[in-house]
């Protein structure tokens, strides 16, 4: 019980702390933003584009998911606390500004209906022990879409092999290419094998979620 209590007390602080980053952030202007997405279509807004470098997986959908969980992201990738060649880059290019505006477009770029309040596909036994351990529900919400802060993401129905790949780089150390620093999460994934992530990675992916890749024309 002890342990229990203390988990969910690094969990509240750490949402505390997000939130008020989050809090911090610039007024958002989602028209101004679809106007500052030319770097982001050519990836986000192909429905099944693959990375290729550093590894190989489907870019995730980001059409409807939370702006401040953008902004956070963003900002990440430009201080090096998630690495990605690529989006690093992005990403240094921006201005704070930029970054609220073209989070404020994707958050309501995608029309769907809202999640179900419960998963509407339970987990085999194995996988509730898995959820359970990780105490994904503590922050990801019941069903995955409603995190306990918007500066967290949904990932209900987010590609499963992208869902893998990114809890797999919370356990990489000294990568110059892949890994992701975060004490939270690194403290969940590392509890588990590659071989458990990918089965929670498949359940998540598989669910009925929020999330969308909106296909536009690179050259509008």
């Amino acid at each position: 019980m002890k342990k229990v209590l203390s988990t969910m007390t690094v969990l509240a602080a750490a949402a505390g702390v997000m939130a008020g980053f989050a809090g911090a952030a610039h007024a958002q202007d989602a028209k101004a933003g679809e106007k500052k997405v030319s770097l982001c279509i050519g990836c986000h807004n192909i429905a099944g584009y693959q990375s290729s470098f550093p590894e190989v997986h489907k870019v995730p959908k980001i059409a409807g998911q939370n702006a401040k969980y953008i902004v956070a992201a963003l900002n990440a990738y430009k201080k090096g606390e998630r690495k990605h060649p690529t989006m690093r880059g992005i990403a240094e290019s921006l201005s704070d500004q930029d970054m609220a505006d073209i989070a404020a477009y994707y958050e309501q770029l995608a029309q769907a209906a809202p999640a179900p309040a419960k998963p509407t596909k339970e987990p085999s036994a194995q996988v509730a022990q898995l959820l359970q351990k990780g105490a994904c529900v503590s922050c990801h919400g019941e069903n995955f879409s409603k995190a306990i802060d918007p500066s967290y993401p949904k990932l209900a129905g987010q590609y499963a092999d992208y869902l893998f790949v990114a809890l797999k780089s919370y356990k990489t150390e000294n990568n110059r290419y892949i890994g992701r620093a975060n004490a939270i999460m690194a403290g969940q994934v590392k509890q588990f094998s590659n071989v458990e992530l990918k089965q929670i990675a498949d359940y998540i992916g598989s669910l009925q979620g929020e999330l969308k890749t909106v296909e536009q024309d690179r050259f509008r």
